[in-house]
C-alpha cells in the first residue's frame, strides 16, 4: 500500500475548516491550493469555471486522463463543535466535510506527485468550487471544456453513515437529480382594514403552496421517487399591512427527467394562477442544479477492488440509493466515473452527526484512507480502462 502523509493531510483540513468559504468567494482556500500545488511542484490553470484550479501530474502524457475532484466550499451555518480549530468566521461552517475533501486531494496530489516518474497516465487534479450554492461550479467547469481533458474521474466524499474505514459507491444512479426553483410575488400593500385596496402577495404564496400539496397528492405516481419541499415562505412586515411581496423557495429532487419537467411545469402555473386571482404578479427563477449521479458500472468496479486493496474486502459497504444530490453529476455526464463515499462515523469519538448541521463531526483518522484509494485507483489504472 502507498504511504500518504496523514500529518500533511489534517494540518491542511484544521486550516481550511478554521476560516470556511461560501460558492464561488474563495479566495483564502484557493490561496491555500496554489501555496501547496507551487510547493509541491505541480502545474496548474484557473480556465476552468470560477474559483476553481486544476493541477497537472505527469502533465506531458497523452495516453490516458484520470481526474480526480474535490469540492472546497462550505455551509452558511455557525459551527458548534468547541473543536480548537473551530471557524473563526461567523455565519460560515464546512459542515459537509468539503474542508477534508480539498486536505484528501492534497494528501493524494503529494503521494502521486512522488510517484510521477513510474506514472502512465496524465492525472488532474481537480479543486471546484460552489457545489452547495444555488448554482453549480462542476457545471461552469464542464462548460469551459474540463471534461474535454479527461478520460474518467472520480470523486470523493465523506459519509457518516459508514463507519470510519469503510468505502462504499453507489451502483447505477444512485443520487438526485436537483432542481430549485425561486418564486416571488408581487402585489400592492393596503390597510388590513381596507384588503380589497390591495393585491395580498401572502395570499398568492400560501395558495400557491396548497396548490402544490395538492398537485403532489393527486397528480403524481405515489410509487415515485421524487422531494418536493417548500423549505422557504416569507411575506410581510406587520400585522396591519396587506403584504405586497413574498417569496417561496422549494427544493426538487428527481430520478426521472420527466417527472421533473413535469412538476417544475405544474409548480409555475399554480403560481402564475395563484397570483392572478390576487390582482399580482409573478416571477419564478428555477435552473437544473444537479442531474442524478450514475456511476459508470466498470469504472464503479474498478473502485472497489483498489479500495479493496487498502480497506480490505470486509470493509467495502453497501452504499444505497439517496434523494440527496450532488453536482459531481455534470462530469459523469460527459465522461465515465464514480462517486466514492468513505465512511467517517465513529460513535466513540462523538462522530454521529450527518452533514448540514452545526455540529457536524467526523473522525479525521479516515481521511488518509480517502487519499490512498485515489492513488491506488491511479496505480490500478493508469494504463486506461475498457469504458
Amino acid at each position: 500500500m502507498v504511504a500518504v502523509d496523514k500529518e500533511y493531510i489534517l494540518s491542511l483540513r484544521h486550516e481550511i475548516h478554521e476560516y470556511p468559504e461560501l460558492e464561488f468567494d474563495l479566495p483564502r482556500t484557493l490561496a491555500v491550493v496554489r501555496r501547496e500545488l507551487e510547493a509541491l511542484g505541480i502545474p496548474y490553470t484557473e480556465q476552468y469555471g470560477r474559483s476553481s484550479i486544476v493541477g497537472y501530474l505527469n502533465p506531458d502524457c497523452k495516453a490516458f486522463t484520470i481526474g480526480i475532484r474535490a469540492d472546497m466550499d462550505a455551509l452558511p451555518l455557525t459551527e458548534k463543535t468547541d473543536l480548537p480549530y473551530a471557524s473563526k468566521i461567523p455565519g460560515a461552517m464546512h459542515a459537509c466535510g468539503h474542508d477534508a475533501h480539498t486536505a484528501m486531494l492534497l494528501g493524494t496530489a503529494k503521494a502521486l506527485k512522488a510517484l510521477e516518474k513510474e506514472l502512465k497516465c496524465r492525472v488532474l487534479l481537480i479543486f471546484q468550487a460552489c457545489e452547495e450554492g444555488s448554482l453549480s461550479g462542476a457545471r461552469e467547469m464542464v462548460e469551459d471544456g474540463l471534461m474535454e481533458e479527461i478520460d474518467t474521474i472520480i470523486g470523493m466524499h465523506i459519509e457518516n453513515w459508514l463507519e470510519a474505514g469503510t468505502v462504499g459507491v453507489g451502483e447505477g444512479a444512485c443520487m438526485a437529480a436537483s432542481h430549485p426553483l425561486h418564486i416571488e410575488f408581487f402585489g400592492k400593500t393596503a390597510h388590513a382594514s381596507l384588503p380589497q385596496s390591495g393585491a395580498n402577495a401572502l395570499a398568492m404564496a400560501v395558495n400557491t403552496y396548497t396548490g402544490i400539496q395538492t398537485m403532489l397528492a393527486t397528480r403524481i405516481d405515489p410509487f415515485a421517487k421524487y422531494i418536493c419541499c417548500v423549505g422557504q415562505l416569507t411575506a410581510g412586515q406587520t400585522d396591519n399591512v396587506i403584504p405586497d411581496y413574498a417569496q417561496m423557495k422549494i427544493s426538487l429532487r428527481t430520478y426521472d427527467t420527466a417527472l421533473e419537467s413535469f412538476i417544475v411545469e405544474n409548480i409555475c402555473a399554480i403560481a402564475e394562477n395563484a397570483a392572478k386571482v390576487q390582482g399580482g404578479t409573478v416571477k419564478i427563477h428555477h435552473e437544473a442544479k444537479a442531474l442524478p449521479v450514475i456511476n459508470h458500472p466498470v469504472v464503479r468496479q474498478a473502485v472497489l477492488e483498489s479500495a479493496a486493496k487498502v480497506v480490505g474486502e470486509s470493509n467495502i459497504a453497501h452504499m444505497p440509493i439517496k434523494m440527496s444530490s450532488e453536482d459531481f453529476s455534470f462530469f459523469v455526464d460527459k465522461k465515465p466515473g464514480a462517486f466514492i463515499r468513505l465512511g467517517t462515523r465513529n460513535a466513540a469519538k462523538g462522530c454521529v452527526t450527518l452533514p448540514h448541521n452545526n455540529d457536524f463531526l467526523l473522525d479525521e483518522d479516515a481521511l488518509p484512507i480517502g487519499s490512498q484509494v485515489c492513488v491506488q485507483f491511479v496505480l490500478d489504472h493508469m494504463e486506461g480502462m475498457a469504458l
